[in-house]
């Protein structure tokens, strides 16, 4: 059979499943199809292209019903449906009818009231006058309509006014003007109206205006036919009660911490304590937290103005502390003889104090090491009722390498930590209130780390850290962590990890440099939190220093610290360096949750002066499942060099500066079932200061032919609180290899057992890589 005939046949049978899953042959009689509608736009020539793709827009928005999905005319999900029938009598065919869907016919469609609708929805675009008609175009099992608008230029702002007879929020207006979303020149647009509304709205109950409504307020309009302008005045509606006019004040405010859902509010009646202003239900002693730091977190104080925005803030702080599984806010007219005052209750109900969790999973990696892990933590939400946050932990694992060249190679961890949160500032000195929506954090951390590498060593690691975290806005966050100590110390080691050691100077200083203190600060930018944001930032940057105000108490005592003559503290060498990274990503969003993602990591790090080698856990590495997925943990670099997974097992190197780029098509396949297509490229180097002469040391005009490059394809199970992610992945490039021959893509074979065996890699993994 000749390639022409080959193609005719292909297409004979294209053209019968496009028949066969049109989704047609099984309507009821007498039926259409509704195959979807077209927008046309008529006007005159003086309309600006502009306004009319924003009336085409306005109008393809009212479109109703929606068509069936189609794709390359084939109507999958519509077949599905009729394929069985109206009552399927098996399981499966039942099974498919449900995933799929219901014709949408020509006698469903009213494209009268739809004109309207569309006439409706460009008027309140400032289309004042344009009318639609609509067209009906049939064919033997299919029907479409055509809808034409007739448009003119849309009707622009000309005049704002304010016409308030209230001398009072006249002048609240008035002084917020420049504020205002409805400015002269603009288009009209009833939503912008409405938000204007509801801006105003705000403005006034942040100035005691509790009972307040945007509905009191209306937007009379006068249009020019002529010029096509519109004059708009903003006017308070004849019937505003009187009490929306009242600038209200806190009376009395009652705290009751132990109030249940079930049960129906004291009201002003009951005993109470009273502190600072407040009044609380209770004795003080039997109070779950006390009374001063409930205190701090409420923002509705009494004689004040009522503000919305402290009402705001007095919820989002209590709900911060940690301890409240609900938190009201309910206010009545107080029965003072004077008008104008709110009595505030503020009804809190509380979690346990104690949560206890125990989890256990197996953890595969890349380089074959595969194991169960095993996590304890009790917390305790009021430890010295405060709201202060106490989490004790207990971590162990245990890890092998499953391969027929292992023997008897494996490791096994134990990590106890306790963690003390604090709900607030802890410092030697005063913060101003800066009415903060975010409460901010203090923690302090203490951990000891016990790690044993069988027939290599024994690594013990002791930790301590104190620092703050806090958010300035909703997508904004700091990190600052002072003082953040670290201790290490090997034990029992091998005969031949000595000999790797002495066979590697790099190495052996990297695990010499033992005693690690200093600070670091970090910053978030994060749009993911904006889930209507078509494309979303997200930026991440760290910065640390170890080891200065040690030199500098050695230099003031007389002492010079250099890295071929380190000073020690507490009988060990400390670590002196300077550590940046930064982490910068962008998410685009399209129709049906797919994504597109695309990550850069640039790392940076050098140390100085006390040191001439960063500790081994402080350097960067490249490889793994969040990393470049085509190749083995840590595998990759530094530059040049190969490393031999096989020969140093646990000790793979890394590098003094890093280079990542990830980009990733993200995408359904079926409800929870997702896929992914992706490409990972990077590496990391050494400085060309380093004493270390592994692989070849950045150089800006070559790091370009050393990057390694991957790609590959995913499978994610994703249901919403949890994703396991499968991503298999081949590389492209590696950047070990001789120049010339770095580039592998002619050396693909999925046939062949051996290329498949040294280059496809499996991650499997929970959550996102980034």
């Amino acid at each position: 059979m000749n390639q022409l005939a080959l193609n005719k046949y292909l297409l004979v049978i294209l053209c019968l499943l496009v028949v066969a899953c049109s989704g047609t042959k099984h309507l009821p009689p007498g039926e259409k199809l509704y195959t979807g509608a077209k927008i046309k736009i008529k006007s005159s020539s003086d309309v600006d292209k502009k306004d009319k793709r924003l009336a085409k827009a306005v109008a393809k928005d009212a479109l109703r019903p929606n068509p069936n999905k189609s794709f390359l005319g084939m109507r999958f999900r519509l077949w599905k449906y009729m394929v069985f029938g109206e009552n399927p009598k098996t399981k499966f065919g039942k099974w498919v009818k449900s995933s799929g869907e219901p014709p949408v016919l020509l006698s469903d469609l009213k494209p009268n009231i739809t004109s309207s609708i569309i006439d409706s929805k460009l008027f309140n675009f400032g289309f004042f006058k344009s009318y639609t008609d609509f067209k009906l175009i049939e064919k033997r099992r299919t029907a479409q309509v055509v809808y034409t608008c007739y448009v003119h230029n849309p009707f622009k702002i000309s005049v704002f006014a304010h016409a308030v007879t209230n001398d009072t929020l006249s002048e609240i207006l008035l002084v917020n003007r420049k504020n205002s979303l409805v400015k002269p020149g603009d288009t009209y647009r009833l939503d912008v109206l409405k938000k204007e509304r509801e801006r105003i709205d705000v403005l006034l109950k942040d100035r005691g205006y509790f009972y307040f409504n945007p509905d009191y307020l209306i937007f009379k309009a006068d249009t020019s036919a002529v010029n096509k302008t519109v004059s708009l005045i903003l006017a308070l509606k004849d019937s505003v009660p009187q009490r929306a006019l009242t600038v209200y004040r806190i009376n009395r405010v009652f705290i009751d911490q132990q109030y249940r859902l079930s049960q129906i509010a004291r009201g002003k009646n009951g005993d109470t304590t009273q502190f600072g202003g407040y009044l609380f239900r209770g004795k003080q002693s039997d109070m779950n937290i006390k009374p001063w730091v409930i205190v701090q977190s409420v923002f509705l104080r009494k004689n004040e103005t009522y503000s919305r925005q402290n009402h705001t803030l007095t919820l989002n702080h209590l709900m911060s502390l940690g301890t409240n599984k609900f938190v009201q806010v309910k206010f009545s007219d107080s029965d003072t003889a004077a008008h104008g005052f709110l009595d505030v209750e503020i009804l809190m109900t509380t979690m346990t104090n104690y949560n206890f969790r125990a989890e256990m999973d197996v953890v595969t990696k890349s380089n074959n090491f595969t194991g169960p892990r095993m996590n304890v933590s009790l917390l305790n939400r009021n430890t010295f009722r405060g709201a202060e946050l106490l989490s004790l932990s207990l971590a162990g694992s245990y890890e092998a390498q499953l391969s027929r060249s292992a023997q008897n190679l494996y490791s096994y961890s134990l990590s106890p930590q306790v963690d003390l949160v604090f709900p607030r500032f802890i410092v030697p000195f005063g913060i101003r209130d800066r009415r903060s929506i975010y409460v901010p954090k203090t923690k302090v951390s203490l951990s000891y780390s016990y790690l044993k590498r069988v027939s290599y060593f024994g690594m013990q690691t002791l930790q301590a850290g104190f620092g703050y975290k806090w958010r300035e806005t909703l997508l904004k966050e700091h990190e600052f962590n002072p003082i953040s100590l670290s201790y290490t110390s090997l034990r029992n080691q091998s005969a031949e990890f000595t000999e790797l050691l002495a066979s590697n100077p790099f190495l052996k200083k990297s695990y010499n440099e033992q005693f690690i203190g200093g600070c670091s600060y970090s910053f978030t930018y994060n749009e993911q939190v904006l889930p209507l944001k078509r494309i979303q930032f997200y930026f991440h940057v760290t910065g640390e220093t170890a080891g200065n105000l040690f030199t500098l108490t050695k230099i003031v005592s007389g002492e010079k610290p250099t890295s071929k003559n380190p000073s020690t503290l507490l009988g060990s060498v400390y670590s002196q360096y300077a550590k940046l990274s930064v982490d910068t990503r962008t998410y685009i969003n399209f129709r049906h949750k797919n994504r597109l993602a695309v990550r850069f990591f640039l790392g940076v790090a050098s140390p100085y002066g006390n040191s001439s080698v960063l500790p081994y856990n402080k350097q960067f590495f490249s490889g793994g499942s969040n990393s470049l997925r085509a190749f083995q943990i840590n595998s990759v670099g530094p530059g040049t060099y190969n490393q031999n997974a096989d020969s140093i097992i646990f000790m793979q190197l890394g590098g003094n500066i890093k280079l990542e780029l990830n980009v990733e098509s993200r995408f359904t396949i079926y409800r929870f079932l997702k896929g992914a297509l992706f490409v990972d490229m990077g590496n990391i180097w050494m400085q060309k200061s380093s004493p270390a002469c592994i692989g070849e040391p950045f150089l800006a005009k070559a790091f370009i032919s050393e990057l390694a490059i991957g790609a590959g394809v995913g499978i994610r199970f994703d249901v919403s609180f949890f994703l396991l992610r499968f991503d298999l992945a081949m590389p492209l490039k590696k950047p070990w290899l001789d120049k010339g021959k770095r580039w592998v893509i002619d050396e693909i074979n999925f046939g062949s057992s051996e290329w498949r065996t040294n280059n496809l890699i499996l991650n499997v993994a929970i959550g996102y890589p980034f």
